[in-house]
Order: structure tokens, then C-alpha cells, then sequence
């Protein structure tokens, strides 16, 4: 038996290139969409009892409220990132301009949440905050606080995790010669 020879792109520049990095930051994107999912389903589940859907709804109510919420919640945080980094044309994130990114990612979410909360509470009439909800007044109308506390702890917890890997991965290449 003769050796076998690995396969190699006829370009290996432009596969080296584009290739890896792309795996990057699908691989990046997918852990930001998991690791948000699990800090957002877990903090719906917390704050439930801020909401009077906690009285008043039964457990399957509550249990479709959480994942619908959820379900949102990575919509809007897949969307304040892809939107952060092409705003900020990051193109190598997450392998580089994390903070950038993150520092953009995070008052978006924030700034729709609050709009979300308005639009839902006030206009829609969705759901109502229960007297335990903390709220904050803005543009005269009191938005709940736990939303948006969710929506800079949540975020800040998953670019940290973020952050960690990456370190990680770094420290496990091989040195570039």
C-alpha cells in the first residue's frame, strides 16, 4: 500500500481563504442562535410570575407563551447580529471585531425590545405586566424592566461564552509558519 495523498484544491489559496472562515462564522452564528436560546427560554421561564398571564393562564398557556416568546427572542438576537455585523462590515466576526459587534448587537436588542414592549403592552394589548414587574419610564410610557435587563444580560452572557471559545480554538492551532 503507497501512501494517499490528501486532497487539495488546484486554488488552495482561495480555498484556504474562504472556506475556513465561512465554516467560522456558520459555526460562530449557530453557537450564538444555541447559547441565546437557552439564556432567553431561561430567563422567560424566570420572569413569568412579572406577567398576569402567570394568574391567569393554564400550563400549556404558559408552556406555549415561553417557547413562543423564546422563539422570538432568537429571532431578534440572529437578526441584531447579522444586522451588527454587516453595519459594521465584520466580516472576519467571530474570529475578530467580537467586541464591535457586541457592542452594537446589544443596544439594538435593547432598542427593539423596548419598542416590542410598547407595541405589545399598549397598542396590541398582548400581555399586561403584573404589579411586581419593575418598570422604567420611557417616552412617558413604563416598559418593563426585566425585558430589558434580559436583553443586555442575556446577549453580554452569550459574546462572553463567545469570547472563551474562541480563546480556545486560538490556543489549540498550530503556529501559522
Amino acid at each position: 500500500m503507497g501512501h494517499v495523498l490528501p486532497v487539495t484544491s488546484p486554488h488552495p489559496q482561495a480555498s484556504d481563504a474562504v472556506g475556513p472562515r465561512w465554516r467560522q462564522q456558520i459555526i460562530g452564528l449557530v453557537l450564538y442562535a444555541v447559547l441565546s436560546a437557552v439564556g432567553h427560554l431561561l430567563w422567560e421561564i424566570v420572569q413569568l410570575p412579572l406577567y398576569t398571564l402567570w394568574r391567569t393562564a393554564s400550563r400549556a398557556e404558559l408552556a406555549f407563551a415561553v417557547l413562543h416568546c423564546t422563539g422570538g427572542d432568537i429571532l431578534i438576537a440572529v437578526s441584531v447580529l447579522l444586522a451588527s455585523v454587516v453595519l459594521l462590515r465584520a466580516w472576519s466576526w467571530p474570529r475578530a471585531q467580537a467586541s464591535p459587534v457586541a457592542a452594537l448587537a446589544i443596544p439594538f436588542g435593547i432598542a427593539y425590545t423596548a419598542y416590542s414592549e410598547w407595541l405589545n403592552v399598549y397598542v396590541r394589548q398582548s400581555w399586561i405586566y403584573d404589579q411586581k414587574m419593575p418598570t422604567l419610564t420611557i417616552l412617558g410610557y413604563q416598559i418593563g424592566a426585566s425585558p430589558l435587563a434580559q436583553w443586555l444580560i442575556v446577549p453580554a452572557a452569550v459574546f462572553a461564552v463567545l469570547a472563551l471559545i474562541r480563546g480556545w480554538v486560538n490556543e489549540s492551532e498550530p503556529p501559522k509558519s
